[in-house]
């Protein structure tokens, strides 16, 4: 059974990709942030607070609508078998 994720929940994501912003990694919005920077701390130990006073540019609603997504997308995944 193939996942589909619908374009909108896409579109609503808080992140960019852009060739011209560090070479099309996707990036929280207004940021130069990769969105992999935040799972990767977060799967490191670093507490959400923490990540997020060490990016600024980074809001705690860009943070929380990324792992709503992941979350949400990891039990359509689940459902999916």
């Amino acid at each position: 059974m193939a996942l589909i994720i619908e374009e909108e929940a896409i579109d609503s994501l808080p992140i960019t990709i852009d060739p011209e912003i560090v070479s099309g990694t996707p990036v929280f919005v207004g940021t130069r942030v990769p969105v992999e920077a935040l799972l990767d701390n977060l799967a490191a130990g670093v507490a959400l607070d923490e990540f997020l006073d060490n990016f600024p540019t980074v809001t705690h609603d860009q943070a929380l609508a990324v792992l709503k997504f992941s979350n949400q997308t990891l039990k359509k995944l689940g459902q999916a078998k």
